[in-house]
């Protein structure tokens, strides 16, 4: 019987190499974080994609490994004292990476406490502000054209958020750093959001992104990493 039987989202996305992590993704920002990890580390995974189209995040499949009906998830058949292990929330996924494989985080406590009140900023702040922003500026821009309360709202938060990655890497090229083993799970779980500002919303002049230039240099440094490159297409599109 495969170690992944007792995980009921593998009757509708069967596991083709059930000993390798299973990744249940699109190519979002809060997904890509998790494949950029995936490829970073040189992980093997299998990736399944779950289709916002067809509401295959709200199936009772889905919902048996995240009840919170969000990307990304995973399951890894070597968890934990080699029993399988289920996750969703891409943060907590970035940090069982990281220490399942001792790359891509600082070594020593301080450090490590420093990285992830970064990854922390990244779930509290940069992720539900700038995705609030990009449902007012770009998908729901008609319903209110006659109220900027909204927009406006999430445009001066989005900024803010922006000036406070400014101040960090006025300095150094990493949010950890300024040398490339300072690259960390941080920087993984924060660039793909700055990126869709552009990439997703179109919002580049919107959000005067020309005011933040040591966050727009970083941004390009980290998705020019293979690693990147190869994450942003997690899954393939159809």
């Amino acid at each position: 019987m495969s170690r992944l039987s007792e995980f009921p989202i593998t009757q509708r996305w069967p596991a083709q190499n059930p000993d390798v992590i299973q990744l249940y993704s699109l190519a979002t920002p809060n997904g890509v974080k998790v494949s950029i990890a995936l490829e970073e580390m040189e992980l093997p995974y299998e990736v399944h994609r779950i289709s916002f189209d067809t509401d295959d995040q709200m199936t009772p499949e889905f919902l048996s490994l995240n009840p919170n009906n969000k990307i990304p998830a995973i399951i890894d058949p070597d968890g934990p004292d080699g029993n399988p292990i289920g996750l969703f929330e891409s943060g907590a996924i970035l940090l069982y990476l990281a220490e399942k494989t001792g790359r891509l985080m600082p070594n020593d406590p301080v450090g490590r406490y420093e990285m992830i009140q970064w990854i922390m900023f990244q779930m509290g702040g940069i992720g539900p502000m700038f995705g609030q922003f990009g449902h007012f500026h770009k998908y729901a821009a008609d319903k209110v054209a006659n109220n900027p309360y909204p927009a406006q709202r999430y445009t001066n938060e989005s900024r803010r958020l922006l000036g406070v990655l400014e101040g960090r890497l006025r300095d150094r090229k990493f949010i950890m750093g300024e040398e490339p083993s300072d690259y960390s799970i941080a920087d993984i779980a924060i660039f793909p959001w700055v990126r869709g500002l552009s990439v997703h919303y179109d919002a580049a002049e919107a959000l005067k992104l020309a005011d933040f230039p040591s966050v727009m240099a970083w941004v390009e440094r980290c998705s020019d990493r293979p690693a990147s490159v190869k994450g942003f297409m997690v899954p393939p599109p159809v």
